[in-house]
């Protein structure tokens, strides 16, 4: 991490310095990449500022706080520097890369016990279809010999878009659309 300070209407003292550098030295654990810190105190009558800025690819963090005492200031804007730090690694923790099929089968196995705690309802699939004209009985001998569980079709008499789906008892249930 490279650190830079600035100093406007003060002297810059060392244990400034010392403190600044200790302060942001504990943020590595929230970085993984190169990053540049750039640090304004700044005293303005009976106001201590302290502007903190990180700058990496991607990445771009400020914070500004005031304060009666040197030390509080720089506390506060690097406290609100780590709770976006946090924030921007639970993002990246949560967003999931681009994986094969097969890992993706395999992960998602893994995380079954994970989905059990925390239902989240995700767009799996997405299919077009056809609608072919058709009659509520053709659609029925369809699915039969297709062995599929639905179908989507266009009703040949009323023009309609309806669904025929396959019940747990063997039965079927006939959804129709007016459209």
């Amino acid at each position: 991490m490279k650190i830079s300070l600035t100093f406007r209407n003060t002297e810059g003292e060392t244990w400034q310095k010392e403190y600044v550098d200790e302060r942001l030295n504990k943020m590595k654990k929230y970085i993984d990449r190169p990053v540049d810190a750039h640090v304004i105190l700044s005293v303005e009558k009976f106001r201590n500022v302290a502007e903190v800025n990180m700058i990496a690819d991607g990445l771009n963090i400020n914070a500004k706080e005031e304060a009666k005492d040197m030390h509080l200031a720089i506390d506060n804007a690097i406290e609100k520097i780590e709770r976006q730090l946090k924030k921007q690694k639970e993002k990246m923790r949560g967003h999931k890369t681009n994986l094969t099929r097969a890992e993706g089968i395999t992960a998602m196995g893994d995380m079954s016990e994970e989905m059990d705690e925390e239902p989240e309802t995700k767009l799996v699939e997405t299919r077009k279809v056809v609608l072919k004209p058709m009659s509520p009985d053709d659609a029925v001998m369809e699915m039969d010999a297709s062995k599929q569980r639905f179908i989507i079709y266009r009703d040949s008499s009323s023009e309609n878009v309806s669904l025929i789906y396959r019940r747990d008892d063997g039965n079927y249930t006939l959804i129709e659309t007016n459209s």
